[in-house]
């Protein structure tokens, strides 16, 4: 087995965890880490072992032999990081929200396909062995039908804003850092929807602070969804069903296992104890994929990204949130 030489591209809190989970990945290790300032950058290799840590993002181009791209930069600046890694021919696995809108994810798909070049959203609660379980419930009628979906995802944070939650120029709000997991899970049990009604609560720098969603499907399911950035809720999802509801326990985005209840039947219980922070699912799915000589995800391909952000923007459209430059 190779090993893969993986690249981190901002390094900000969630890039220290994935990088802490690269060592659970067979065969990962991390090569070369980018930040705009370069002490910082090396700061961060001296942490997590890289051997190569650059100051900018241009410079990483140059570092040898990677193998693949985590882009961990604010919302605003996923399109630009990923065409950058792109035109280098390099593989990337790009941190929700995908892009800013639909426009920008449809160009960083077209690039990636014209240049046969892996591209996938590091959409990492897809790849969680509940969810993958799950979903084989659902198709396999453990609930019968589903007729609705609720999921929510809340936290309190302090507002400042200029951080990267309540700053329009990098395109903060509640929806696209949370409100996308709602979405996102909505979408990988019901599909697309035929109708999106959104409300949103705005933050003092026209951000949404909240935002709540509904969603009606052609096949008669529903769903209820629901952001904030001003109270702690459950982050919790329950799709219900005709013959039972199916419950993903714990935070749904990184749930630890599933409970079944139906009428007069105790609940049955299906634990999956999580190791690591669970970034290591995705990581090594990004690497079966390359070793398969894929250029998209058959689990995640790029049809269900585009088509979450065509959704996200409809619901920034009822809404009336745009950011500069749109």
């Amino acid at each position: 087995m190779r090993t893969f030489n993986w690249a981190i591209l901002g390094l900000g809190n969630i890039a220290h965890k994935f990088a802490a989970d690269l060592a659970l990945v067979p065969q990962a290790r991390l090569h070369a880490v980018a930040s705009r300032s370069l002490a910082k950058a090396q700061e961060f290799a001296a942490t997590h072992g890289a051997p190569h840590a650059v100051g900018s993002y241009a410079d990483l181009l140059a570092v040898p032999d990677i193998d693949a791209v985590y882009i961990a930069t604010p919302h605003s600046e996923h399109h630009a990081h990923a065409l950058l890694c792109l035109r280098a021919g390099l593989p990337v696995l790009c941190e929700k929200a995908f892009a800013q809108n639909a426009g920008q994810a449809q160009e960083m798909i077209q690039l990636a396909q014209q240049r046969g070049v892996f591209l996938m959203e590091a959409f990492w609660t897809r790849f969680f062995p509940a969810i993958k379980h799950a979903l084989a419930l659902v198709q396999a009628g453990a609930i019968g039908e589903v007729r609705h979906l609720a999921a929510d995802f809340g936290f309190i944070t302090d507002f400042k804003p200029t951080s990267r939650l309540f700053d329009p120029a990098l395109a903060g709000g509640s929806l696209l850092d949370i409100g996308v997991y709602p979405l996102f899970i909505s979408q990988l049990f019901l599909g697309v929807p035929a109708t999106v009604r959104a409300v949103a609560a705005p933050a003092p720098t026209g951000v949404d602070l909240a935002c709540v969603v509904a969603l009606a499907h052609a096949s008669g399911a529903t769903a209820s969804l629901f952001s904030t950035l001003a109270a702690t809720t459950n982050n919790y999802c329950v799709l219900y069903g005709t013959a039972g509801q199916l419950h993903l326990t714990g935070r749904f985005h990184a749930p630890n296992g599933i409970e079944i209840h139906r009428p007069e039947q105790a609940p049955e219980i299906i634990p999956y104890p999580k190791t690591g922070l669970g970034y290591h699912y995705e990581a090594a799915h990004v690497q079966e994929c390359l070793a398969q000589g894929l250029a998209e995800s058959p689990l995640l391909p790029l049809a269900f990204s585009l088509d979450l952000m065509r959704t996200l923007d409809a619901v920034r459209a009822q809404i009336g949130l745009r950011y500069p430059g749109e």
